[in-house]
């Protein structure tokens, strides 16, 4: 497949040659036509690699390319990109139409082409019929669509989002998203999202790309990403709560206690492994009650606390000195504060780790 995007060993460094890299050797393609996110925290160069591509910022080292041709030393205007960011940055005292015909009327597009272009460019993130507003006229949500036509009117090669839905709710972040899904199949750009929200990256991006410290740990298909996180950091930076450090004595004990049952995978490794578990995969049993046949068990906890949302119930458990999280269902069985418990969990739901990294088979 095409790229669209390309990073070759791309570093970012901001001051004098002892200042730190904020953008460590980054490689990455993104394919021409696909959307591709970057998650990560605050900090951790996510923001930097957008600007790099729009190019707002120079590269320090490495090649960027678009579309095949090299542009690391092309200024923004000879780039062919449109940026999306935060704030939305409309005018005030331009209507609507107004604000998403702007980048064409200074381009030299006459006034009745650039008209046509920004009327149909409304339509596509449906907004018909708002052309004559202000933007202090607009929902939050609304003007957000006026920032993103503005940017498909002309129609670049590359759409690139710095995180455009953080300043809007939840339930309004939810309706934009799907839109952003829908103009993205029907328009078929290249673009990258940058956002630190996990939901929208698997949302929104055909492959997402985990950011930490200036690299990418990980990139790869939604579904890969979220079922198989390739380190320990991706794991828990996904919200996978459970983690428990394995080592091997006369057997298998973990620092939540012995270990019992099938420990299949675990027999040919040697050397000490980190054990992450959702919370969904861990089934409360009553202390000394049976429990699934094949089984990975672990006995001696007790609740800590109990936590209702929604449908669910969130239950804070205690083995050793190992603070566990389950997540079951209302009704799968009723626990409370100081009780003892058991847990148990299927082995193919566990993600075993060595040295940081995924153990696959």
């Amino acid at each position: 497949m095409t790229a669209g995007i390309e990073f070759r060993q791309v570093t970012k460094r901001y001051g004098d040659a002892k200042s730190p890299l904020v953008v460590k050797g980054v490689d990455l393609v993104v394919p021409k036509g696909t959307l591709t996110t970057i998650l990560g925290p605050s900090g951790c160069g996510k923001t930097t690699l957008l600007r790099m591509i729009a190019g707002l910022d120079a590269c320090t080292g490495g090649t960027i390319l678009i579309d095949g041709q090299d542009v690391t030393h092309l200024g923004p205007a000879e780039r062919n990109v449109s940026m999306v960011f935060q704030s939305y940055a409309l005018f005030p005292h331009m209507k609507v139409i107004e604000n998403v015909a702007y980048g064409l009327t200074v381009t030299g597009v006459g006034k009745d082409e650039a008209a046509r272009r920004a009327r149909a460019a409304m339509e596509g993130v449906g907004l018909p019929g708002y052309e004559d507003r202000l933007p202090s006229e607009l929902s939050g949500g609304q003007q957000q669509r006026v920032a993103v036509a503005r940017s498909l009117v002309l129609e670049p090669s590359v759409m690139l989002f710095d995180e455009p839905l953080s300043n809007l709710d939840a339930l309004l972040r939810v309706e934009l998203r799907a839109h952003l899904r829908a103009i993205h199949r029907e328009l078929g750009f290249t673009g990258i999202y940058v956002t630190h929200d996990q939901i929208e990256a698997f949302n929104l991006g055909t492959r997402v790309a985990v950011m930490r410290a200036g690299r990418i740990e990980q990139l790869d298909s939604a579904s890969a990403v979220y079922e198989r996180p390739a380190t320990d950091y991706v794991a828990s930076f996904l919200g996978i709560r459970n983690s428990i450090g394995l080592r091997f004595d006369d057997g298998w004990t973990s620092d939540a206690g012995p270990l019992k049952g099938n420990l299949g995978m675990l027999e040919r490794r040697k050397g000490p492994l980190q054990l992450f578990l959702r919370p969904q995969a861990l089934q409360l049993h009553a202390a000394g009650a049976a429990t699934e046949p094949g089984h990975l068990v672990l006995s001696g906890g007790r609740v800590v606390d109990v936590l209702y949302s929604g449908g669910e119930v969130d239950t804070v458990l205690q083995f050793g000195a190992v603070s566990l999280f389950a997540t079951n269902p209302i009704g799968s069985g009723q626990f409370n504060p100081g009780d003892p418990v058991t847990v148990s969990f299927d082995s193919k739901n566990a993600l075993l780790y060595h040295e940081g990294k995924l153990i696959r088979d």
